[in-house]
């Protein structure tokens, strides 16, 4: 939930077609400082961040921004004076940013910083000086634009607890450090997570313009100049974040299915064959099983598609809990693979039959609130740590024993046999 605190009828107009056009909600709205406290103390513990103008009928000089800053809401102020002197007071005293009311462009900034603020508490920054100053400027920064903040003294720090927290998706490190400087690190961010969606943003004091293109060319996204304003550095961070964003949805686009949010058939292909080189070259037992849900078609003619849709989101989501710690697909039309590591092949079997018996026990749910019970049949095709197969040679090897499973009468799972 988000607070605005806004005692122009006008500005509230606009504020609330932007945040609608935006998707921001739920939104509560104030129009003086005591309605604002009032909203504040009732849903203080749902609140993610407020817009709160500066002049208000009962608070004319910027006391709600004090209140709300004090009490920890992240805090956008909305203004519209210029006031160079008041501008950096607010941000010295902790408010998240502030924007001048000049025509509906700053209103839609205004906005999307407030949506900012909600997707930046799910994202984890990396923080990378060996001063401990600068380091605590810079969390202290990233701590108004509400990330989740950690911090290291120098690069090989960085390096573990990149390793231990692989959700970082940020990191601003210093040039000039002890044990690793930041050009290293970079480098080596680059070369160790290369999959890793990771925008790296560098810092330093060092008057010299060649410092910038090196960690450009080493692989950062962005550099700063030391010293640097707040808003500047909000601003830069904030685009980075962004573009990251847009590169992973991207990503997703191109790698999950677009209905059940589960791996495609391309992605599952791509990563699966990296996948069993691995247990191959480490001589892990794998294993691929292949599943179909019964009878589909049929549940489409009766039910219609969009009740076929709904029976595949849902199995996708019990597959997904089932089976997280492995590499999963929807494989293409009602069938689902998953390939299997670190068992053996009766292990598989019997993780495979709990999933396949649980599936039986369940209710789907269809979208006229009707519901139907479903079956899965499944082929399961092992390799022992030995036997150097490959990941197309599973897939085949478990289709034969899914027509198997079909032509015995469905619902239940069958282990490939040569015979």
């Amino acid at each position: 939930m988000f607070l605005v605190i806004e005692d122009s009828p006008i500005v509230q107009k606009i504020l609330r077609h932007t945040l609608r056009q935006q998707q921001v909600e739920p939104v509560v709205f104030a129009s003086t400082k005591a309605e604002g406290v009032e909203a504040f103390e009732k849903h203080k513990d749902g609140l993610i961040a407020a817009i709160v103008d500066i002049s208000l009928p009962d608070a004319p000089q910027g006391e709600m921004v004090n209140y709300i800053v004090e009490n920890k809401l992240p805090c956008i102020v909305l203004t519209g004076t210029d006031d160079e002197e008041q501008r950096k007071k607010l941000l010295k005293l902790g408010a998240a940013d502030y924007v001048i009311k000049e025509n509906r462009f700053s209103y839609q900034y205004a906005v999307r910083m407030l949506d900012r603020l909600a997707r930046n508490r799910k994202i984890k920054a990396l923080v990378v000086d060996d001063s401990t100053t600068m380091r605590q400027v810079v969390s202290y920064y990233m701590k108004l634009q509400c990330f989740d903040v950690i911090e290291a003294k120098d690069g090989r720090e960085a390096l573990e607890l990149l390793e231990s927290e692989p959700d970082i998706r940020l990191v601003i490190t210093d040039y000039n450090m002890p044990n690793m400087d930041g050009f290293r690190l970079t480098q080596e961010i680059r070369y160790r997570y290369e999959k890793r969606p990771i925008a790296i943003i560098g810092l330093s004091s060092q008057e010299d313009s060649n410092t910038s293109v090196q960690f450009i060319k080493k692989g950062a996204n962005d550099f700063l100049q030391k010293p640097f304003q707040q808003e500047e550095f909000g601003c830069r961070v904030t685009n980075n974040i962004e573009a990251l964003e847009q590169l992973i949805s991207l990503h997703e686009q191109a790698t999950l299915d677009y209905l059940t949010g589960l791996n495609n058939r391309r992605y599952f292909i791509e990563e699966g064959n990296e996948l069993v080189k691995k247990y191959r070259s480490s001589e892990t037992d794998y294993a691929v099983a292949l599943m179909d849900l019964d009878n589909f078609k049929g549940i489409n003619d009766e039910h219609g598609h969009e009740a076929g849709d709904a029976i595949l989101t849902q199995f996708g989501e019990y597959l997904r809990h089932a089976f997280s710690r492995f590499h999963l697909a929807r494989y293409g039309g009602e069938e689902f693979v998953v390939v299997i590591g670190g068992l053996d092949e009766s292990k598989v079997f019997d993780l495979v039959d709990q999933f396949r018996h649980y599936i039986s026990e369940q209710i789907f749910i269809l979208p006229d609130d009707d519901y139907i019970r479903v079956s899965v049949s499944v082929g399961i095709a092992g390799a022992g740590s030995t036997a150097g197969l490959e990941l197309k040679d599973l897939l085949q090897r478990a289709d034969e024993a899914l027509y198997q499973a079909k032509e015995a009468g469905r619902n239940m799972v069958v282990p490939y046999s040569p015979e």
